[in-house]
């Protein structure tokens, strides 16, 4: 099945380098591109693409309250936000993430990374490039207490679902997890389902946000 993206950037240059990039995946086919927030907005509630690849810095209509407008509306649930930036900034990172972005990654990335990327996003999966993931999780476990909001939402959670929210947190898919659990495949994911669940994680990297801001995930190992 063809992975169908939109690009979304305000330079034309960058646009037509990331369409080259993709397009040498049989898998995935780039359908529209905007060069600002607003029309981003428009090709993505009319072409419904699996995949919107999101520049941190947009005209007309900022790239935040774009991407909170796309994963808002419950028509493009199908839709994943994967921002892409030149910038290396933390607070980028953290509103990213509450606005539902599926993941952020640096533009100094090699070409085949943005391919596997997409592919990534488009199953469902959270990612985030390596040193902004360690900076963003050090941020969250530095902070002495998760809010309030979270610590409700913890106490939803079964001891089973705090182990599977732990597990994502450490980067595991639902494969690894089964694996590392003795479940079958689809008894972890319904797992990872009913913790996003009740936890309200849009998904799996608001999921991991929430391991690392409760607690239930610690700092990574180097």
């Amino acid at each position: 099945m063809t992975i169908r993206v939109v690009l979304a950037d305000d330079q034309p240059l960058i646009l037509e380098g990331f369409r080259a990039i993709l397009e040498r995946d049989g898998g995935i086919a780039v359908v529209g591109a905007a060069a600002n927030g607003k029309t981003a907005v428009e090709l993505v509630q009319r072409l419904r693409p699996d995949v919107v690849i999101m520049d941190i810095r947009m005209p007309e209509l900022d790239w935040i309250s774009a991407t909170w407008m796309l994963t808002a509306r419950p028509e493009l649930a199908g839709t994943k936000v994967l921002v892409v930036t030149a910038y290396e900034l933390d607070s980028a990172v953290y509103e990213a993430l509450r606005a539902g972005a599926s993941g952020f990654l640096l533009k100094d990335m090699e070409p085949a990374e943005l391919r596997r990327a997409v592919h990534v996003v488009a199953a469902g999966e959270a990612l985030l490039a390596p040193r902004v993931t360690r900076r963003l999780i050090n941020q969250f476990v530095s902070r002495p207490h998760p809010d309030v909001q979270h610590t409700k939402k913890l106490a939803l959670l079964t001891a089973r679902e705090k182990e599977i929210v732990a597990l994502v947190g450490a980067g595991l898919s639902n494969a690894d997890i089964a694996n590392g659990l003795f479940l079958s495949p689809a008894t972890a994911k319904t797992h990872v389902t009913r913790a996003m669940v009740k936890t309200g994680a849009h998904d799996r990297a608001q999921l991991v946000v929430f391991a690392y801001s409760t607690g239930l995930a610690g700092t990574p190992q180097t």
